[in-house]
């Protein structure tokens, strides 16, 4: 049995990075690790989200996710963020949701943990890097231990080359094989790295 408590906190307007966190979940379950899919409490107003079709449908499918809170990232020895672009940063809501965390790191319990992120825009240089390099700034001021992907498979360069984390371009029918392969092997090295970690 893996020692992996592994917590993958997403948030997805329309799907893509809720499909990319069961990707990343079913890889590290395989992997051996116990893992927590969560999601991050939405903070736009109801109206807005019941004003667009897609973006409600999204909420209704995934009404049954347990939303993150702080007690999730106490409990796991690794954390993988999936979350989409906005102009260059990660979506205000996954921010929103870092800024609950102030007390637990202020007594260092997110510190000496595995972070890894990965992330979605809608066109291939939509911001992607930034966002990642975003979360990356976060989880060092946290203490955690960085486990991107690198270049340490194929899949990385088949989906893109993406030395930090598997991005997605968003829209249409969802991650490419390439792209899966990218988010599952993301995942198992995260959960290899932290079982040695945690031995």
């Amino acid at each position: 049995m893996s020692n992996v408590r592994l917590a993958i906190v997403y948030y997805s307007t329309y799907g893509t990075n809720h499909r990319m966190a069961e990707i990343a979940a079913e890889a590290a379950r395989e992997a051996g690790a116990e893992v927590r899919l969560l999601k991050c409490r939405e903070t736009a107003p109801e109206g807005v989200v019941n004003g667009q079709d897609a973006w409600r449908a999204q909420a209704e499918r995934t009404a049954h996710v347990p939303e993150a809170t702080p007690d999730d990232l106490v409990w796991a020895n690794a954390f993988l963020f999936s979350v989409p672009t906005r102009y260059g940063t990660p979506a205000s809501q996954a921010r929103a949701f870092i800024d609950t965390l102030g007390p637990i790191w202020a007594e260092g319990k997110l510190a000496n943990k595995t972070a890894s992120a990965m992330t979605s825009a809608q066109n291939p240089h939509g911001g992607q890097e930034t966002t990642l390099q975003s979360l990356y700034i976060t989880f060092m001021h946290w203490g955690a231990i960085l486990v991107p992907p690198g270049y340490t498979d194929p899949a990385i360069y088949a989906s893109g080359g993406n030395p930090y984390g598997a991005s997605v371009t968003a829209g249409g029918t969802g991650p490419s094989d390439e792209e899966r392969a990218s988010i599952r092997h993301q995942a198992r090295r995260q959960v290899e790295i932290t079982e040695k970690l945690f031995r």
